[in-house]
């Protein structure tokens, strides 16, 4: 598996309403899109820093992860993207390299990008997602 660059830093918040002005205005980020992701139950918020972005989840289900993540641990910084490849190639190579696997296959994401997530058990308590444009 070869990563090429931070893809995202995925930050839960409660209110796209909130807290996109506070990145435009206070941090001085453009935002450059907004877009829901209803299977993950989500409204995203995209902002460039570089050759990174920061993606902010609103959730729209309190059920969904999004929304348990915010009532267990509060707002925050929910995961790290890194950009991959292939994302089933890289899926599989983690597995066979004795990582927990949340996606076993990639699944469509924000953006049209390919993404699965890696369990924080096995990744040292970080939620992390490999992503690409496959």
């Amino acid at each position: 598996m070869k990563i090429s660059h931070i893809e995202h830093i995925g930050i839960a918040v409660k209110s796209l309403d909130e807290a996109v002005p506070f990145y435009e205005n206070i941090l001085g980020l453009k935002c450059y899109a907004i877009e829901e992701v209803t299977d993950q139950r989500v409204k995203t918020a995209f902002f460039r820093v570089g050759d990174t972005k920061i993606e902010l989840l609103e959730s729209t289900d309190p059920e969904g992860p999004i929304g348990k993540f915010i009532e267990n641990k509060g707002p925050g910084i929910h995961h790290i993207a890194y950009a991959v490849e292939d994302v089933n190639d890289s899926l599989t190579e983690l597995e066979q390299n004795g990582v927990r696997l949340i996606d076993k296959t990639g699944r469509k994401g924000a953006e049209g990008l390919n993404i699965g997530f890696l369990h924080p058990k096995s990744t040292l308590g970080v939620l992390t997602e490999v992503c690409g444009k496959e």
